[in-house]
Order: structure tokens, then sequence, then C-alpha cells
């Protein structure tokens, strides 16, 4: 078979690179096929490879894999040690902080060698004796990948839905247990969107399903208990693909709402839970550039909204007539700050607010507007509400954390302002939050925009531009990446390295207008700002105490997933030489031809973000930095490329044409590895341990590239 040929040039390249046994790398058969568009013609030669059932794609999936195991050979015994070093610091039998929901308290743990969770609860008091409602290492025993999707218990606490899916396509199964006896129930409705809604009723359940091309969910169905789902009514079905369709319930328990969302738009559609035959009514209809999302207390309903507030505001409307013209505000504006989310209790109004790029919590009494703020000491760190299932609560429940302190869980009392420690992540192995420290930086971008950078290394490390460093960062969808723990990440900062997140334009660090200047006819923001806070990193600084350098373009490397991975295809087509290394994980990086394929995975619901190549100045400006049509004659970095055969996100031929392609036309010496989990999607592994795999495998790599694997 032609893909089977090999490439001396290519395997010459990674031997100089890591001293391994000559071993030639595969090389994809070339079978052109030519697009024309707007009168520019790209000719695509591995367009081919979008066969997952065709027996040549899995050959060539599997020579690359088979590649990737004999270069990475001399990184196994290394391996093996991150794994027993991460794994060390896991504490296995666990269980999470239970709070209080109904009348009783839930709870996950994990058993010894257990691969996943079990889920719990305890009726009354922590002191009662323990329900399983779910041990999911039996539902996963055996299956090459298990994960379990939403559950919910009906409101007389008897029965239990869940959903599974065993792919990695994200179609999930929905099934109902009786709690009372263990027994399931005989129907099984596939290929749901995976959370399901209880009716007050206790017997009509209310759930999404998917279209199974597009995956996109679509429709809602309302079920009986015990009946045959082919029965099921079809209550809801959205006729624009470019809208998303979800299902979810009031805190109050009143209200069950239809939650679709665009990008850019969104409309709410609820029914009275007590009436699960009744007719959705419609809150407030779709328009252009308006998102908004509600609770409800008492004849109340809060509404967090962009209308007229950028940074989104919080207002009040009857129940009785919640359109826009009888909207309040529930609280004083502050344009500057990015209201990231809230909470509703009885006697008080909770914010999570986004200032200077940090989470932050408030709280504001209802009878009087006092306000309190909850004070973090740390210089970058995450605070974000947790589960408050209760209104009546006399606590908040809310969660910590930061790059050198572990996920922590914490109530704080409205009444005495005192915070309460429950739990904090145990990390095992002689872990001292002491022997770290963290940096919080602001980088001037080349168009004078200042990007918040926050770091961690160990204490003793050499910031004289001897330190590998190892940047991330993920900038689209207004996704914020946050300082956050990380175990694993400790068997780097142990060897010397140094980590950065970089909070780039495209995700809602600094804001509304930071995402809105990362995308669409923007998206090139995201690319240079990470090339900006690259090349800080890697030049001297002056700091208290003399002069700092992170790192030097010798020992930089980059790291981005799925639109992080399309980041990383970015950078290196334009600036290859600041870096040691890459690594992209299921990596978005043919943007022109996935967008003009309204039948691929989530394409209809991302024009907002990347816009639409049916338009020409969208389709011109995708070209100029998709990451797989710019690949040209250089030299690359040092590549580790990973996929999942059944990724549901990004299809596991984006990655695998983007590395035949560089094979074919890179001018290096460098690895240019491969890595394609055939039983995976885009999440990878699923378990807590088999998942360390992934990360030792991504770790070893770039030990490897710098020598260091021995």
């Amino acid at each position: 078979m032609r893909i089977l040929q090999r490439a001396a040039v290519a395997s010459a390249g990674a031997a100089l690179t890591t001293g391994a046994l000559a071993q030639p790398a595969p090389v994809a058969a070339i079978k052109p096929k030519v697009f024309t568009n707007f009168g520019v013609t790209r000719t695509d030669n591995y367009y081919w490879l979008n066969q997952p059932e065709s027996p040549e794609v899995l050959a060539y999936l599997n020579a690359e894999n088979a590649y990737y195991d004999q270069q990475m050979a001399g990184t196994k015994a290394l391996q093996q040690r991150l794994v027993a070093e991460i794994k060390g610091r896991i504490k296995e039998d666990d269980a999470s902080v239970p709070y209080r929901d109904n009348g009783y308290y839930y709870y996950t743990r994990f058993e010894q060698g257990g691969e996943y969770p079990i889920y719990c609860r305890k009726k009354g008091s922590l002191g009662a004796p323990e329900e399983i409602l779910l041990n999911a290492n039996q539902l996963g025993q055996g299956k090459s990948y298990f994960q379990l999707g939403g559950w919910a218990v009906s409101d007389d606490n008897q029965v239990l839905a869940y959903s599974d899916d065993v792919v990695s396509r994200r179609l999930y199964s929905l099934r109902f247990k009786n709690l009372a006896t263990g027994k399931l129930y005989p129907e099984s409705i596939a290929n749901t969107g995976g959370e399901a809604v209880w009716a007050a009723d206790n017997k009509t359940v209310f759930y999404t399903k998917k279209d199974t091309t597009t995956l996109l969910p679509y429709q809602v169905y309302r079920h009986t208990l015990g009946t045959d789902p082919q029965q099921d009514a079809l209550v809801y079905e959205e006729k624009d693909n470019t809208f998303h369709v979800g299902v979810s319930r009031t805190k109050s328990k009143k209200y069950i709402g239809i939650d679709l969302a665009s990008s850019l738009s969104s409309e709410y559609r609820y029914l009275d839970a007590g009436a699960p035959a009744g007719a959705f009514k419609v809150l407030v209809p779709r328009e252009p550039d308006h998102l908004y999302e509600v609770e409800n207390m008492g004849d109340k309903f809060y509404i967090r909204t962009n209308w007229q507030a950028p940074n989104y505001r919080l207002v009040v409307a009857p129940v009785a007539n919640p359109a826009k013209a009888g909207w309040q505000d529930a609280l004083p504006r502050q344009p500057e700050v990015f209201l990231a989310g809230f909470d509703l209790f009885k006697d008080y109004l909770v914010l999570n607010e986004r200032k200077e790029g940090l989470l932050q919590l408030r709280a504001i009494r209802w009878k009087d507007k006092q306000e309190q703020k909850i004070a973090f000491d740390e210089v970058a760190y995450t605070a974000t509400i947790g589960v408050n299932p209760e209104f009546d609560a006399p606590t908040l429940r809310y969660n910590y954390t930061s790059l050198t302190t572990p996920s922590s869980v914490y109530d704080y009392d409205f009444a005495t302002h005192q915070r309460t420690l429950r739990k904090e992540q145990a990390v095992l192995g002689g872990f001292n939050r002491a022997d770290y420290v963290t940096d919080r930086v602001f980088v001037k971008s080349r168009d004078n925009v200042m990007i918040p950078m926050s770091i961690v290394y160990k204490k003793g490390t050499q910031l004289d531009g001897s330190a590998p460093l190892l940047q991330y960062a993920y900038g689209s969808y207004g996704y914020s990446m946050d300082p956050t723990f990380s175990a694993a990440r400790l068997s780097l900062l142990d060897r010397g390295f140094v980590y950065a997140i970089c909070n780039i334009r495209g995700g809602q660090e600094m804001g509304r207008q930071w995402f809105e200047d990362g995308r669409m006819l923007h998206k090139m923001n995201s690319f240079t700002d990470f090339i900006d806070c690259s090349e800080y990193l890697t030049k001297p600084h002056a700091a208290p105490g003399g002069q700092r350098q992170y790192s030097s373009t010798a020992k930089l490397f980059a790291m981005g997933g799925s639109a992080g991975g399309l980041l990383m295809g970015g950078i290196v087509n334009l600036r290859p030489d600041l870096y040691k290394g890459v690594i992209a994980a299921v990596p978005f990086v043919d943007v022109v031809t996935t967008m003009s394929d309204p039948s691929i995975p989530l394409t209809t619901g991302e024009y907002d973000q990347w816009g639409n190549p049916a338009d020409e100045p969208y389709f011109k400006y995708m070209l100029s930095y998709s990451p797989y049509d710019n690949v040209k004659a250089q030299s690359y970095p040092n590549l580790l490329v990973t996929t999942g055969l059944h990724d549901s996100q990004v299809q596991y031929y984006e990655p695998a044409k983007w590395v035949a392609k560089l094979r074919a036309t890179k001018t290096d010496r460098n690895l240019l590895l491969l890595h394609t989990d055939m039983a995976a999607g885009h999440g990878g592994a699923s378990g807590r341990f088999k998942s360390i795999d992934d990360t030792a495998r991504q770790f070893a790599f770039m030990l490897l590239v710098l020598g260091l694997n021995s």
C-alpha cells in the first residue's frame, strides 16, 4: 500500500533529534482533491483520510502509532516513572464534600484502584447508612471507554435518571433506576444529549436528542417513566442549526427550562414543573447579540443578560410578565466588571465577578444591600460558586484553587463572615505549597494591549533563561483559562520546569471585549498574543531583586488542545523559531475545509466564532491563518500531535492530515509524532488512572526533546 512507503529523510531527522535508531516515518498517499472558492484554488492531498472505516486509513493511523512507539521507546521507563509519580500523589480512597438536597446528602467517592467514581447519598444526616446510586466501576467494567453523562433524582427521591457513553462520541444513552429496589426500568433512550430533567410528578422526564451526524442536540422530548420511548412526545425542535438545545430546572424546582443558545444569541422557554403536559412559554424571544440566562426565586425571574451591558448585568422581572420592558436592575451596574455568574439565597444574592482577569466573590444582603466581599491573598487564583441547591442555606459553598493551592471547598457563613475549609484535595508524596512560587505579569502586545499571564515554578529554579518552560493557552469561545492546581504538573516543576498560562484574546478573562477581539476577523490576535507572551518569557526583564528571564527559545515548549490546538498550528506556522517543541492535542487545524462542511459535528454552531466561509471575507481571512492551509517549506519545532479515532469535536482526520502534510513539506530534522487513541474521543482516555498515561506521554516527549529522558 502506498501509505506504508517510507521516507528516509523524515526518519533521519528524528534520529538526529533523539538519538533513536533510524526508523522511517509513514508516508501518506497523495490523492489530490481540488477546491475552488472565490477564485482561490486549494489542493488537499490528504482529504481521503476522512474515511474512518477505510482499511487504508486505519492502516495509516496504526503505522503512525507504531512509528510513535518506536521513536518514544527510549522513554518507556521514564513514562513508567512519571505514571508512578503522578498516581502516587493521588489519594485513591477519596470522597467529595457532601451537599444537602431535598433531605439527602449527596457525594461521590473513589475506592482503592477504582478508575471511576461511586455516586452515593445518605438520608437526613451524614451518620445515616450509605446508599449507592451508581457504581461507575461496575458500569464501566470491560469497556474500553466509559463516561457517565448527567444524572438526576426524582422529587420523591425514588428514581434515578442517568446517562452514559461507551464510544466517546458524546451520544448518551438515558436509563432509569428504581432506588428502592436497585432495578433498572426496561427503557433505554439512545442518542441523547446526556441531561435529564424531572417534572414534579415523579414520572415525567424531559431530555434532548442529538442529530447523529452533526452531533447537535436539537430536539426536546417528554418521556413517561415505564413507557416505550418510541411513544415519547416531541415538545420542541430547533430549526436553526447554529443553536444548541438543552434542558434544565430552576433552583426553585418550580420551572423546567429549554435553553437555546448560539455563540451570540439565546432564548429561554419555561414550563411549570407541576404541569408537564403544558406548553412552554418564551421568556424573551431570541435576537441578535443578546445572551441571557435565567433563575427563579418566588414570583420573580433573575436574569443575567448582556442587553445594554457588554459585561453583563443582573436584572429582575415578574414571572407574571417577564418581558424586557419590565426588566429592572437587581443591583447597581459596574460596567468595568464582568458578571460571570450568580446564585440566589433566601437572604443573599451571590455574584461571581471577573476583575483584572481574576474571579471574585461578592455577597449582597437583600434587605439592606449590605455587601460582603470574600478576600483572597494569592496573586493568581480561581474562586467559583459551588453546589448550593437550597435557598435557606446559611452558608455559601464555594471552590478555591490556585497554581500552588490544591482544589479546595469552603463554606462561607453569611452571618459571621467566617470561612470554613471543608476539604482540600489531598496531594500525597510530600507536597508542600511553600516550595512553589506564583508570579502574575501583564505582557504588552504588539498593539499595546496588556495580556495577563500566570506563572508557577519551584523555589530555587534559576530564572536566568536556563529553565525549560511549558506555555499554555486556549483563546477561543470566550472560555477563560484560570490559574488552577495540577498535581500532575508537579512532575514538571520538580524537574526544573516553569509553567505559564497566557490569557490571550479570544477568551473572556478581561471581559466581553476580550472575546470579541479574538474571534471572526480578529482571530489573528490570539496567535500574536501568544507569540508576544513567548517573546516575553524568553527575554530578560527587570524584576525585584534583579533581572529575570523565565526561559529561552532553546527550552520553550507550547501546548494547547482543541481550539487551543488551532493556536498551536498557527504559532508554528508564524514563528517556528521560538519553540523547542509543541504539543497539539486534538487540534482543530483544518479550519476552512471543516467550516465549509455543515455536516461535520459542531460546524454550523461555530459560524459566530470563525465566520462562514460561504462569505468571501471570512473565507479569505480563515484561509490566512488555517494551520493546514499554511504549512510551508520551513523548519518546524519538535511536534507531538494527539487525537482520538472517535473524537466528536475535532474529527481525527484533521490532525492526521496536518501531520501528513507537515511530513511532506517541512525542511527540518525534528521529531514529528502522531498518536491516535483508537478507543477514545475528544477528552482522551476515560478513568482517572488511564488518563495519566496521556499526561506521562506529553511530559516524556518534552523531556526526550531536551535530552532528559534517562
